[in-house]
């Protein structure tokens, strides 16, 4: 469809004989921002390696804007932020600017540092820009590695389970930043998370996997979903709809 970013049909994926995604099919439009959530185990972050290319497709079909996932090329258009960073070694003499600036798909498009430095302000993380990232804290990591996804400026960022490592105040500053990004620059966001309730407040559409889709559609149809009321139980849905009347 005209202006949509990402169209998931039918994808199924296993792993070791045990299947982890059954006939998921779901699509994202140009300014979405989307809520994925699901139980540990239910294929969330699987699904997004899919979406990537980061692991040999499944059965059925992925697109990203508009092109089939096996020839799409632009991946200068995405952001993504992992959940783990297994492959970045803190004990690399590196500072905060240097690892912002990686995140540049052409060193030759910021010579003067200009995108670098709106992307730490971005996340409050400029005052810090020349310490040694092995210094930072769990939090204050999480930020920067947010600010190299976004020093792109891209048209899609994915992030899985981004507040995982920042205390509670900080987490709501991420979460207006991406809203902001979200409304402002028609960025779109698909976010993995297991805080139901906070993301409530920010994401326009909500997401419900446990390895096929349960639920998709807008986080007030969500609080008037019966399906999700016998879910998650009256009491814990009106728990977390009642936060964001």
């Amino acid at each position: 469809m005209p202006g949509e970013v990402i169209a998931v049909q039918d994808l199924s994926f296993s792993y070791n004989g045990k299947l982890i995604l059954d006939r998921v099919s779901f699509g994202v439009d140009k300014g979405d921002y989307i809520g994925l959530v699901g139980p540990n185990g239910s294929g969330k972050t699987t699904l997004i390696r899919n979406i990537l290319g980061l692991v040999s497709p499944g059965e059925g079909n992925i697109s990203l804007f508009g092109k089939d996932l096996s020839v799409f090329k632009e991946w200068g258009r995405i952001g993504y932020l992992p959940q783990k960073m297994n492959s970045f070694n803190l004990f690399f003499p590196a500072t905060v600017r240097e690892i912002v600036g990686l995140g540049l798909a052409s060193k030759a498009m910021d010579p003067r540092g200009e995108a670098v430095e709106k992307a730490m302000d971005l996340v409050d993380v400029g005052g810090i820009s020349g310490r040694l990232v092995g210094e930072l804290s769990g939090g204050q990591l999480q930020r920067v590695f947010l600010a190299r996804a976004l020093v792109n400026e891209p048209e899609l960022l994915i992030l899985d389970e981004p507040t995982s490592a920042i205390d509670p105040e900080t987490r709501e500053k991420f979460f207006t930043v991406l809203q902001d990004l979200n409304r402002e620059k028609a960025m779109t966001v698909l976010l993995i998370t297991h805080d139901v309730g906070t993301i409530g407040k920010y994401a326009r559409k909500f997401l419900y996997l446990d390895r096929r889709v349960i639920f998709y559609d807008t986080f007030s149809n969500f609080c008037l979903s019966p399906e999700m009321t016998e879910l998650f139980g009256p009491f814990s849905q009106h728990v977390i709809c009642h936060m964001h009347d």
